[in-house]
């Protein structure tokens, strides 16, 4: 595309989501206003029994809704996010074949670690059965792309298909890359999102030893505590969220609804620690002015952030310090922490949170924060507490920042499709 070319708008015309709060974004976004937490104790039969307190778990799956037969080993990331994108494109009502060539479509769906689950699982085999136990389909199986391969596959796309892996930023990272791909005519529809499967014993055990997990609370939906100064820790969670990202133009020719549009996004980079973000926040700052940027907003713009809000000390305060560094000390946007009720879904976070803007926008709702009792030092926001919070807001922010140093804010606004969600 060419400098002086026309950038194209971008909409969000459909949402699926997997999560701890059950399948289905208008019920989990539902749930999130009403309150409601998914975080659970792991049950007797689960893997996790016996080894964490606290977990947000989805529902349980069976692989041929999501599977054609014969299919073998293919990891529960894989299949939420099958799920998750079937529900999706069903929403957005998208024939492709009909309504848009194959080759105009494109996927994105990522996971930060891809099919752990399916790995321990084999080398487990090898240990105790030798190495011939070692199932070839393993391969298929754990491989962080294969979400977007088989979302490919059974949807016919035959255009952009790729996968990010970074950490808690993937799926966020993904919506970036549709809303790229999008504005610059590489693609006109994208299925995009995250999906991850972490709760097995091995990945919890190495969090829980790093010391960054919620501990200590007998109720588990007290667990995850965002902002608030009794947080100790953020709760492992699995799920999976995709959007279906269109021109605004192709969504219009076939009377698609919008929830939101895709204004803008800011990427940026820590340099700072592996683990640990920038005590400053600048990293964040960096992306959070970088999407104001790039969609040509000014910060009081802004009516809301869904904060990245993990509950662990040093990433709360960072972003609090980020956030009041980019709106200011006097007013500012309304702040959330939904993990404080769905979990930490790590590589699927930013896509589910991002469908959480999106239905924010198309309501008029402003999911509260659960748990936010008492708000630490150095973490004052204009928290949205105890209930939900109408807004008319018409632009708002989504932040993911992530092992590694990488940080990724999404900018999303009203939807401008002549047919809209919602109010």
């Amino acid at each position: 595309m060419s400098p002086t070319a026309a950038r194209h708008g971008a909409t969000v015309t459909g949402l699926g989501t997997f999560t701890s709060l059950g399948r289905g974004a208008a019920e989990m976004f539902d749930a999130l206003c009403s309150g409601k937490s998914g975080l659970t104790t792991p049950p007797a039969a689960h893997l996790l029994s016996g080894t964490l307190d606290v977990a947000g778990i989805a529902p349980d799956l069976d692989p041929a809704e999501v599977l054609p037969p014969g299919e073998r080993m293919v990891d529960r990331y894989a299949l939420m996010a099958l799920a998750a994108a079937a529900d999706a494109v069903a929403d957005s009502g998208l024939t492709i074949g009909s309504d848009v060539d194959p080759t105009r479509v494109a996927v994105v769906l990522s996971s930060g670690a891809g099919g752990l689950t399916t790995y321990e699982e084999q080398a487990h085999a090898r240990r105790d059965r030798g190495p011939t136990a070692v199932s070839p389909y393993l391969l298929p199986g754990m491989l962080p792309n294969m979400a977007a391969a088989r979302v490919a596959i059974k949807y016919g796309i035959r255009g952009w298909s790729s996968a990010m892996a970074t950490a808690c930023s993937a799926g966020a990272h993904a919506v970036v890359e549709a809303a790229r791909l999008i504005r610059h005519g590489e693609a006109d529809v994208v299925i995009c999102g995250g999906a991850e499967a972490p709760l097995n014993p091995t990945s919890a055990l190495a969090f829980k030893h790093a010391r960054a997990l919620a501990h200590g609370w007998e109720d588990p939906t007290a667990a995850s505590r965002p902002f608030d100064t009794g947080r100790n820790g953020f709760v492992l969670a699995e799920g999976a969220g995709v959007l279906v990202v269109e021109r605004t133009d192709v969504a219009d020719a076939r009377g698609a609804a919008g929830y939101a549009d895709l204004l803008g996004w800011g990427v940026s980079t820590d340099a700072y620690k592996p683990t640990a973000p920038r005590p400053d926040g600048e990293g964040a700052v960096q992306s959070m002015r970088s999407a104001l940027a790039c969609g040509g907003l000014a910060p009081d713009d802004i009516g809301y952030v869904n904060a990245h809000g993990t509950a662990t000390k040093l990433g709360d305060i960072a972003e609090a310090r980020a956030v009041r560094t980019v709106f200011g000390t006097d007013g500012g946007p309304a702040v959330s922490g939904t993990k404080s009720m769905t979990g930490h879904l790590l590589g699927g976070a930013g896509a589910v949170e991002a469908a959480v803007c999106a239905l924010a926008l198309s309501t008029g709702r402003l999911p509260p924060t659960h748990n936010l009792q008492d708000v630490a030092p150095d973490c004052e926001l204009d928290h949205v507490r105890g209930a939900a919070r109408p807004s008319g807001t018409e632009a708002v922010l989504s932040n993911s920042f992530a092992f590694g140093g990488h940080n990724v804010s999404l900018l999303l606004g009203r939807a401008h499709t002549r047919s809209k969600r919602g109010r």
